[in-house]
């Protein structure tokens, strides 16, 4: 088959992903490419190295883009993006002459830095959620990391006052994810002391399994909708808990240590936000703890008071 493929598009994703390069992605990243690179396989795979190289490849791959970006902006930019990583490696160390995707216009132009989660947000998706999607409320408001990071987030990350991790998003320049220290607040560590651990992982499906990434999204956007939030997604949580240390007085530091940002990306988010909206209210991240605390936590403990009952 690789024989076969030599010479198309195929045989250049295959030595693609016997580089270093590809090595050093993150698992996550490794599916969702395979994914966007199926596609292009299923449309451009047989390809010869000259036609890959000929403009008319440009224009015919940006009128696909052009086309579905009208429903699915993001989708688009980012299926295009994976296929222009490609051709950059084939043209910088492969055996392509160019790359005809470099420098292609996005369709996706918003900036979601200045989007986060209100009190009353975390109020209507607790009133309606069930206590797996809780749990990933608590863990993502009260930590600051990726939904990926959470996914795989296991209990011996946790020592009864801190969650150690390693991040599986590796910054441009290094190899491995950074490791962080997240003391946890006084909600976070009476939500997973009171919880059941029936599983390695910390944050599991009804029957204790861990959770496949679009399942996860499948039931978080199901929620989401069920409770009238129409505006906000999952990794806006980030940007969330960066102003919430904020707010509480933390330096961008403090903050950075317990997130992972990068300083500017850090004091880009506090930029965004910020210079639309002066201030949050004082009692904004008590709000935050006692409806986690309340709603979770004792919720919790009722469940497994009936539990114990049976």
């Amino acid at each position: 088959m690789r024989k076969r493929a030599a010479g198309t598009l195929s045989g250049l994703i295959r030595e693609f992903e016997e580089t270093a390069k590809w090595r050093r992605l993150a698992e996550s990243t490794k599916g969702e490419y395979r994914r966007v690179l199926t596609f292009w396989e299923s449309r451009y795979g047989t390809c010869p190295h000259e036609a890959l190289e000929d403009k008319a490849f440009r224009r015919d791959v940006l009128k696909w883009h052009d086309t579905f970006s009208a429903e699915k902006p993001r989708e688009a930019d980012n299926r295009v993006t994976v296929l222009a990583r490609v051709l950059s490696w084939a043209a910088k160390d492969g055996p392509l002459g160019a790359n005809v995707l470099d420098g292609f216009d996005r369709a996706y132009q918003g900036d979601r830095s200045e989007m986060i989660w209100l009190p009353e947000h975390v109020e209507a998706f607790n009133a309606v959620a069930e206590p797996e999607m809780q749990l990933a409320l608590v863990l993502a408001l009260h930590t600051g990391q990726r939904q990926g990071d959470l996914l795989r987030l296991a209990w011996s990350s946790y020592d009864g006052a801190r969650i150690t991790l390693r991040q599986g998003k590796a910054r441009r320049g290094d190899k491995l994810g950074r490791v962080v220290r997240v003391r946890c607040t006084k909600a976070l560590k009476v939500t997973l002391d009171m919880l059941e651990r029936r599983s390695p992982l910390i944050l599991t499906t009804k029957t204790g399994r861990s959770f496949k990434k679009r399942y996860f999204a499948e039931l978080w956007e199901k929620t989401c909708a069920a409770a009238g939030i129409t505006d906000l997604h999952f990794h806006d949580l980030r940007g969330t808990t960066v102003t919430m240390l904020f707010q509480a007085g933390c330096n961008l530091g403090e903050i950075v240590a317990i997130t992972g940002h990068s300083l500017r990306r850090a004091q880009e988010i506090l930029d965004k936000y910020l210079a639309r909206t002066s201030t949050m209210a004082d009692s904004a991240i008590a709000k935050f703890e006692n409806v986690l605390e309340t709603d979770f936590a004792k919720r919790t403990a009722k469940q497994e008071g009936q539990t114990d009952a049976k």
